[in-house]
């Protein structure tokens, strides 16, 4: 029998008394999350899908940091990144700072199919929205009573501090799957986080950092700070290290993380997958809600 399989997290970072207060909800929201990349993978879906289906859950739950529950940047605006990627062919799409696009991973996956291109961006991303039929909503759905109370004290703390904009990036979702066929893929999206710079543009949305996948090695999707994941080139960098040094999926992941990011002083975290349906999740931050689930293992939904 053929394995398939399903990671999802939904970001890694400090803890708070909000996430302590939800733990509960958050719990279910990242297992709706499984269940429905998994349900696609059980009935012959492709790990594309899987992932696309995986990250809808979790962009339109309010309580996380995509689609709906996206950060207001320091212009009170929301603006959204996003990337998917096949590892069976090396295919690619990714979106950024789109505004009203109800679930920007779909987005990025017509991107992939539907464009010759595999990046777009703020008004040329909106105008491949309306020709791809993206679903949209106004600005108001996705503004949050949470994410505007995040704005508003952020907004308050930074300028006591003196400062304009938030260099502390957090809150991301996203999903790595393996389905029957043997393929893997990878996709992940963000709100970004608030009073973040305006034009922004996260490792969320990059290939080879946010998201990646590669039937080969492994499909990857990070979360934490956005910018040390940037820095090192976080999710193909877990790739190489499985095909140049031949480290296990495991061992690759907490390499990254525990020793070469060590000291970076940012929260990083990320999960993946490869081919024979081994899962890592690795992060050095207070928490990374994450889950996952495979036709071998019933899996299990984690927080701390």
């Amino acid at each position: 029998m053929a394995k398939i399989a399903i990671a999802v997290h939904g970001g890694a970072g400090p803890d708070s008394e909000f996430i302590q207060q939800n733990q509960e909800a958050y719990k279910q929201g990242i297992q709706q999350a499984v269940d429905a990349g998994y349900a696609v993978l059980e009935k012959g879906g492709t790990a594309v899908e899987a992932v696309e289906a995986a990250v809808n859950i979790l962009e339109n739950n309010p309580l996380f940091n995509a689609g709906r529950g996206s950060a207001i940047n320091a212009l009170g605006d929301i603006e959204m990144c996003a990337s998917i990627m096949n590892g069976k062919t090396a295919e690619s799409g990714a979106v950024a700072i789109v505004r009203e696009i109800k679930n920007p991973v779909t987005l990025a996956k017509h991107v992939m199919i539907d464009s010759q291109h595999i990046y777009l961006g703020d008004s040329g991303a909106l105008m491949f929205a309306e020709g791809a039929g993206t679903p949209k909503e106004p600005t108001a759905y996705f503004v949050t009573d949470h994410a505007y109370e995040q704005y508003e004290q952020k907004k308050q703390e930074l300028e006591e501090q003196g400062e304009r904009f938030n260099n502390s990036m957090h809150g991301t979702v996203g999903a790595v799957a393996l389905d029957k066929d043997g393929n893997i893929a990878a996709a992940t999206s963000t709100g970004g986080t608030e009073c973040n710079a305006p034009g922004r543009i996260g490792d969320s949305s990059m290939i080879g950092v946010g998201t990646y996948a590669d039937n080969e090695t492994c499909a990857v999707s990070a979360t934490g700070d956005g910018e040390f994941n940037i820095r090192y080139v976080a999710a193909f960098h877990v790739a190489a290290l499985v095909e140049y040094k031949g480290l296990p999926l495991k061992d690759a992941a907490n390499y990254l993380i525990h020793t070469k990011a060590k000291g970076s002083g940012g929260d990083m975290g990320l999960i993946a997958i490869n081919k024979e349906g081994d899962i890592a999740m690795a992060f050095n931050s207070e928490r990374m809600h994450r889950g996952w689930k495979s036709n071998s293992e019933e899996g299990s939904v984690e927080i701390y």
